[in-house]
């Protein structure tokens, strides 16, 4: 989608979404689509107003685009090793990326225009080395509409808590189970309650948890058809149900969390509540509609980041008819307890879900170096 920014009119399905509430952020991000000018034709024409990258997303970058190969050849010239060479081009993007959104920044007082990098998820069970990573990565990019995102793992609740009280707003990722979703809200206000201590003014300090929504469906799903290749008969009718159960009552959390006193507290501070980003909304079966997680799980003040094939389906055949978060809760639970009864375990699978999730971005970021390695070489 290539267009002037400046005459470019609003999708009605996308602006429907806007106006309902949903801030539409973008699950990608390229040299080639910085260097071509499609994030503000994004911006005016399909409400885009904030961008996620993660370690998959840079290895495709890297992998398909040439428009990293100048950079290349300066860090090779310069000896840079891959580890140097994958900091430096992923921080110039997402630097140029909070440019490009400065004014989407400006505009909502610091909620939206948010653009996302992700520590290196070798880290993920190493709370000191995250951290410093998150440290690092913040100061180098040097622009207050960055996010760091962490994942939601045991070791990274601290890490969590740790850089938000630095005054460093943070994207947690990888979050499966709500169980984990209430421990990454905790985690959230104690790093504001630190940081109000360590001096910060926590009206700056924002934070999303991007729970993820079409992964659990692809491995329920799967425990679901051995269950009816068994002979539970009720099995086949519970597809396609568990994700959106899920989010939805994630959504029930966040709506408790953030009328609590302990929340009210920080308000009174001028705490901005941790919003719940719905991620991996993708659908992966094709049998599905293509738009279903963004439709089935609309409303105000939730964030859904959409890779580019689902923003696009969205504005073209995309239904937003209202609020479809509010007062699902008591059939959320009645599917989640249904899968349940089917012998299918809820903590294995969110546990798989998270060491799965934890080890496709280290494999990416494998490839990421391994991309890198040679780019260097061909260009010494």
């Amino acid at each position: 989608m290539t267009a002037n920014p400046e005459t470019t009119t609003a999708n009605p399905n996308t602006q429907a979404l806007s106006d309902l509430g949903v801030s539409i952020w973008l699950d990608d991000l390229s040299r080639e689509r910085l260097n071509t000018g499609e994030l503000p034709t994004l911006i005016a024409g399909r409400n885009v107003v904030g961008v996620t990258t993660n370690p998959t997303i840079f290895e495709n970058a890297l992998k398909n685009g040439e428009a990293y190969e100048q950079q290349l050849t300066e860090l090779a010239s310069a000896g840079a090793d891959a580890e140097k060479a994958v900091f430096e081009i992923t921080t110039d993007d997402v630097r140029e990326a909070c440019d490009v959104f400065a004014d989407v920044h400006s505009a909502t007082d610091g909620v939206d225009g948010r653009v996302s990098i992700e520590v290196d998820p070798r880290l993920a069970r190493d709370t000191e080395g995250t951290i410093a990573q998150a440290r690092q990565l913040h100061e180098a990019i040097g622009r207050e509409n960055v996010m760091i995102k962490i994942p939601a793992t045991v070791e990274g609740l601290e890490a969590i808590s740790t850089v938000l009280a630095d005054g460093i707003s943070v994207n947690v990722t990888l979050v499966f189970s709500l169980e984990r979703y209430r421990a990454v809200i905790n985690a959230f206000m104690l790093g504001l309650e630190k940081a109000l201590e360590n001096g910060h003014d926590i009206s700056r300090i924002h934070s999303v948890a991007s729970f993820f929504v079409s992964r659990v469906d692809a491995e329920v799903d799967k425990r679901l058809e051995l269950a009816s290749e068994e002979g539970k008969q009720d099995a086949a009718s519970l597809r396609s149900q568990a994700a959106i159960a899920n989010a939805r009552l994630a959504h029930q959390i966040a709506g408790e969390s953030f009328s609590s006193e302990r929340w009210k507290a920080l308000a009174d501070r001028g705490g901005h509540p941790q919003r719940l980003l719905l991620a991996s909304t993708g659908t992966k079966d094709p049998n599905l509609s293509d738009t279903l997680y963004v439709t089935e799980l609309a409303g105000a003040g939730v964030v859904n980041t959409m890779p580019e094939k689902t923003l696009e389906a969205l504005a073209d055949h995309g239904t937003v008819d209202g609020d479809t978060l509010s007062d699902t809760y008591v059939e959320a639970n009645r599917v989640l307890d249904g899968i349940s009864a089917m012998g299918i375990s809820y903590r294995e699978v969110v546990d798989t879900l998270e060491a799965e999730g934890v080890e496709k971005f280290e494999k990416s970021w494998e490839g990421l170096l391994d991309t890198i390695t040679e780019g260097l070489r061909r260009n010494s």
